[in-house]
């Protein structure tokens, strides 16, 4: 196993360098992906360039969350990397969870590791509503309590099969729908997920980049898309489930 992490980053500047020093010390190649940030965000990574321990890869246009974390994959898969460790750029995630998150990865390294939230005060109410009744849907969308939460951007992820997942499909999500749709479409290629709780807090900077209409609808749009695939795959899931 040769793991990496992957940063998607836009427009974090006050944030990104905590991050980077925080996960130093586990001794990873980091690589960030600019997903088309703005010139002051962008001076903010030149400082934390170490090649090869951290580098950047640019993506000149903003794509959204999901596009960058793709370029990052095809990147590290590009580099010899079997696998990449995801964090997101805000600060949100407890990172001395890294190690345990490792551990789950080389016993079960063809499973999708992800961490799945567990809130302090600063997460709005609102947040967490609109997460939980997501959950509810992929439990529909699976026909399985397996993923717990599908929408924590703190993974690792098996970079052959997963993009083996991406690469199925003409179109992927691109922006937030992203975490949602890989976890789903990942478990009916039977690439399962295990889930570790992970301390989650509101942004370091207050940043946010979800935003509420165009995101959600997005999100709305895949759940719709994903129903039907379910239908497609339900044999094939319910089968699964008594062989079990």
């Amino acid at each position: 196993m040769k793991l990496c992490v992957v940063i998607p980053f836009y427009n974090h500047p006050d944030a990104i360098g905590s991050v980077v020093n925080q996960l130093l010390p586990y001794d990873l190649n980091i690589i960030i992906v600019d997903d088309g940030s703005g010139a002051q965000a962008k001076q903010s990574l030149l400082p934390l360039l170490q090649p090869p321990k951290v580098t950047l890869a640019t993506r000149f246009l903003n794509g959204g969350k999901g596009a960058a974390v793709i370029t990052g994959m095809r990147e590290a898969l590009k580099e010899g990397y079997t696998h990449v460790l995801q964090v997101d750029a805000d600060g949100q995630h407890d990172l001395k969870k890294i190690p345990d998150l490792i551990k789950l990865s080389e016993q079960y390294p063809k499973r999708i590791i992800s961490g799945m939230p567990v809130y302090d005060k600063s997460v709005p109410t609102s947040r967490k509503l609109w997460r939980y009744a997501t959950h509810i849907l992929v439990w529909i969308h699976t026909l399985s309590l397996e993923i717990k939460d599908s929408m924590c951007g703190f993974r690792i992820y098996p970079l052959q099969e997963t993009l083996g997942v991406i690469d199925a499909r003409e179109q992927f999500g691109q922006r937030m729908d992203f975490d949602i749709e890989i976890l789903v479409r990942a478990h009916w290629a039977d690439l399962h997920t295990i889930q570790l709780p992970v301390g989650v807090r509101y942004p370091l900077d207050g940043i946010s980049h979800f935003q509420l209409f165009n995101d959600n609808f997005l999100i709305t749009k895949l759940h719709i898309r994903l129903f039907f695939g379910m239908l497609v795959n339900s044999p094939k899931l319910m089968l699964r489930r008594a062989l079990a």
